[in-house]
């Protein structure tokens, strides 16, 4: 049996944070240079276009010991719901936000060029939110990209805890 060679990347956590607190973690571009990439990776730029149309763009910065290059990402909002939900398109960027070839950057061919992700919010009580990110399209679990994208994800989203817990 074959094993798919793309899948939908889930993502999901209940943060004690009020919701507008956890929407602000993706909006507002202070917020998401605390948490934007994995662990030992700083983000020492995001610049955040929220409308439908609008694209952001953010910095991941590798440690040292990993060659310490920026890679930027762009996300072009495709629909905004606020307080509910996000849906954009994400692809790898120069500092401007224009395309670049993952291929260009020494990314792995399962790269995608596209990642379609929806980020959900959802007001578990007064000081509770579950927050949801699929990213679709993602390449399988069975390769290295694909378990160091999970795994990327993960440490990024637990990362926001540190906010909530300052405020």
């Amino acid at each position: 049996m074959n094993t798919p060679r793309t899948r939908t990347l889930v993502v999901s956590r209940v943060f004690n944070a009020p919701l507008d607190l956890v929407w602000r973690t993706w909006t507002d571009a202070e917020l998401v240079m605390q948490w934007w990439g994995p662990d030992n990776f700083t983000c020492p730029f995001a610049k955040i276009d929220l409308r439908e149309g609008g694209t952001s763009v953010v910095c991941m910065r590798a440690p040292k010991e990993y060659g310490g290059q920026d890679m930027f990402s762009a996300w072009n909002y495709r629909k905004i719901v606020p307080m509910k939900s996000l849906e954009f398109i994400q692809h790898m960027a120069d500092k401007d936000g224009n395309r670049v070839d993952p291929k260009a950057l020494g990314l792995p061919p399962e790269f995608p060029s596209d990642t379609r992700t929806i980020v959900t919010f959802e007001a578990v009580s007064a000081d509770e939110t579950k927050l949801v990110v699929s990213q679709f399209d993602m390449p399988s679990a069975d390769s290295v990209f694909g378990k160091n994208a999970e795994l990327g994800l993960n440490q990024s989203v637990d990362k926001m805890q540190a906010i909530f817990a300052r405020t």
